[in-house]
Order: C-alpha cells, then sequence, then structure tokens
C-alpha cells in the first residue's frame, strides 16, 4: 500500500457501484481516508468501508437529486472528517431504448436521465466546492462515457447527458481555477451490471471489435480517477478516455 495520498480525503458518490467500490479501494490504498456515499443503502456503504484497507473511512447515504441532502452530506464530510480534498462523482442511472423509437424516450424518463447524470454531478460539486477550495488544490472527477462523442449508448438522452457533463468539466475548469481541478474520466463498455437487460453475450461481442480485445473493467476505470490525483496534476478541464480503442472503432 502506497502513501501517495496521505492525509487527503477523497468522497465518492455512487461508492457502493462498480466502478465507485473499485475507486474507493484504489484510494483508500494509496493513503486517501474515504467516504463512500451511498444512494439509499448504508449497509452496502458499510460493506465497502469494511473491505478497505487503513482507517478513518466514513459510510454515508444522500439522494444526489436533492440539493439539500447534498449541503447537509458535505456540513457531515466537514465535522467528521475535517477535509475534502478529491470528490468523485461515479453515480448515475440509464434505460436502454433504442435510438430509433421516440415514443419510448418520455418526458419523464428525459427529466429523470438529465437529473441523474447531470444536474446531481453539478450540484454536488457546489455542495462541496466550499471543502475542495479549502485546500487550495482540490479535485473533481467525473465518470462520464463514450457516449458522449460516439452517440452510441443505452439512449438518446443518456447520450446527451454524458455530453453535458464532459461540457460541464470545461466550463467548471476554468471557472474554479485555480484552486479545484475539474477531470472527467470517459469509459467505454464495463464490466458491471450498470446497463440493465444486456443479452448474453454482449461483452464477448463488444470485446471482439475492440481493438485491445476486451471490454474495460471497474479497475481500469478507477486507475484512471487515480491518476488524475497522483498524476495528471497539471490537467484540468479535460476528458480522458478510458476505453480500449473502442472509440477507434
Amino acid at each position: 500500500m502506497s502513501d501517495s495520498l496521505g492525509g487527503k480525503v477523497a468522497v465518492v458518490i455512487g461508492g457502493t457501484g462498480g466502478i465507485g467500490a473499485a475507486t474507493s479501494r484504489q484510494f483508500a490504498a494509496a493513503g486517501a481516508r474515504v467516504v463512500v456515499v451511498a444512494q439509499s443503502s448504508l449497509e452496502k456503504a458499510d460493506a465497502v468501508i469494511q473491505s478497505l484497507p487503513g482507517s478513518g473511512h466514513m459510510s454515508a447515504v444522500a439522494d444526489i437529486t436533492d440539493s439539500a441532502v447534498l449541503k447537509d452530506l458535505a456540513q457531515s464530510v466537514r465535522e467528521r472528517m475535517g477535509r475534502t480534498d478529491v470528490l468523485v462523482n461515479t453515480a448515475g442511472f440509464t434505460k436502454p431504448i433504442r435510438h430509433g423509437d421516440l415514443d419510448a424516450l418520455t418526458d419523464e424518463l428525459i427529466d429523470e436521465i438529465l437529473k441523474v447524470n447531470w444536474r446531481a454531478q453539478f450540484a454536488t460539486i457546489r455542495a462541496f466546492r466550499p471543502l475542495l477550495e479549502a485546500t487550495g488544490n482540490g479535485l473533481v472527477v467525473n465518470v462520464s462515457s463514450l457516449a458522449a462523442t460516439s452517440g452510441v449508448g443505452s439512449n438518446v438522452a443518456y447520450c446527451a447527458a454524458k455530453a453535458g457533463l464532459d461540457v460541464m468539466a470545461k466550463s467548471l475548469g476554468r471557472a474554479l481555477a485555480p484552486h479545484i481541478r475539474v477531470v472527467n474520466v470517459s469509459p467505454g463498455v464495463v464490466d458491471t451490471a450498470f446497463v440493465p437487460g444486456r443479452a448474453a453475450g454482449f461483452n464477448e461481442r463488444v470485446a471482439e471489435t475492440t481493438p485491445l480485445k476486451r471490454i474495460g473493467t471497474p479497475d481500469d476505470v478507477a486507475a484512471a480517477v487515480l491518476a488524475c490525483a497522483t498524476h495528471l496534476t497539471f490537467s484540468t478541464g479535460v476528458t480522458v478516455t478510458i476505453d480500449g480503442g473502442r472509440g477507434l472503432t
């Protein structure tokens, strides 16, 4: 276990999901104290905490679509952890809908997807901004998607939300500098249960048409998030693609 992030605090929103849990583990292994934030289950957050190396971690539950709840979360982290150096937004939501089926993408679903995949990330950054600024060297890492640039994804609204997230990184990378950096990581297909209803054999088919001949793992994405904190320290307002060359096809 290294100590490259010793003394730092990383807040992982969506910390019980595949990418979030992997990110929590890698940050803890680098010496950070980690706040694992679940969307609904404190028991799941506690389970991730118990799997982490090191000590001094914290579990929490927050509805990321409620700005008042996010403000309370930031205050709780301030009181218990004293600081926030890194905020990682991994939480999201989608539903597979064929792009040509315009009627199936209802107004209500569009609103929900944009609320969970764009507004919530903005609101979380807004809530944690004072803590991140106070360190003088804060970092926000958002998990975007290759869908943002390819237009190929679970549905049209999801692609749009992720494209908006990439633009947000540019806007806030400029607006929050020099005290807070904002970087996105953009995975292709990742071996998690994030997208419901994928047919059997989907991962294998995608792997065959990906230049590196496999799909991503949660640890692949987590390693990129960690690199934003440990190595890419002169980067802000950019999106780093983690897709095994999928975008080249």
